[in-house]
């Protein structure tokens, strides 16, 4: 439990705002490059560091829902440095970071930029003060029943994705790894047997 909220609320909460974030950024940049892009690290319509920006924003920031001017520059501030600890993180494990804002004016490193600052602003105001009530409403729902098993069927695909991806990322050859697992398998096998 998180401040009251057990854990398949939380990873309800987390995987809804998963997808939104998706969504937006998704659309946001088939709109710049003017055709369908696939905004996400996985093959699936899910965005990890949304779940994370929005759900650790929210237990943050939800401390500033009665003054939106603060809520707007925590949200801005906060968010801007998570975008930056990001993408110095991805810099140190991958060499590169996954978007680029060299193009944009007022960019630090290309990893933060103005524009996306003042977004993240609004988007704090939008989660905290209208959006949180709505997805939380409808994380209560997959919190059991047939809800439930939606929300495990999710969350197994999403980490096979994910785990998927993050192999390639570091560039591990699964095709000679599962080699090596078989190759390993049959020698035990005939040492054994």
């Amino acid at each position: 439990m998180l401040q009251g909220i057990d854990t398949w609320h939380l990873l309800a909460t987390f995987c809804i705002y998963s997808i939104l974030g998706w969504c937006v950024e998704s659309a946001y940049m088939s709109l710049c490059n003017r055709k369908l892009t696939n905004r996400g690290f996985v093959k699936g319509p899910f965005c990890p560091i949304y779940g994370v920006g929005a759900m650790a924003g929210y237990f943050l920031l939800h401390v500033f829902a009665d003054n939106v001017v603060l809520l707007y520059f925590a949200g801005a501030i906060t968010a801007t440095a998570f975008e930056y600890m990001v993408g110095r993180l991805m810099l140190k494990l991958f060499g590169e970071v996954w978007w680029d804002y060299r193009e944009k004016p007022f960019n630090y490193q290309g990893i933060i930029c103005l524009e996306s600052t003042v977004a993240w602003g609004f988007y704090a105001v939008i989660i905290i003060g209208f959006l949180h009530r709505i997805v939380t409403g409808i994380a209560s729902w997959y919190t059991y029943g047939i809800g439930l098993v939606i929300l495990k069927t999710v969350i197994f695909i999403f980490t096979v994705d994910f785990l998927w991806h993050l192999l390639e990322a570091f560039h591990v050859d699964l095709a000679a790894s599962r080699d090596r697992l078989v190759e390993k398998y049959y020698e035990l096998k005939d040492r054994w047997y």
